[in-house]
């Protein structure tokens, strides 16, 4: 799976902020506020990736515990699926 195109990770003043841009901005207006870990699961996808590889970099970046981990993730990508920003 993968973050749709048309959307930028940008950090500003100190806060990860998710902004459409061209075809992006047709279909979403406004910008997504990411907290640290939705900014690491969000470039992970960035380039493509599965919820295994997720979780294994999530692990090695993280001291979470894998069920925890894998529950976050689901969540996660649950509310990107809602908001129509990913693509399998």
């Amino acid at each position: 799976m993968k973050i749709k195109e048309g959307y930028l990770l940008r950090e500003v003043a100190g806060s990860n902020i998710v902004v459409p841009v061209g075809e992006g901005s047709i279909d979403f207006s406004g910008v997504i506020t990411l907290n640290e870990v939705g900014a690491f699961i969000w470039k992970v996808l960035e380039n493509g990736a599965s919820k295994e590889e997720i979780l294994e970099k999530m692990l090695s970046e993280y001291d979470v515990d894998k069920e925890t981990a894998k529950k976050d993730i689901d969540e996660y990508i649950q509310a990107l699926r809602g908001a129509e920003l990913i693509e399998d």
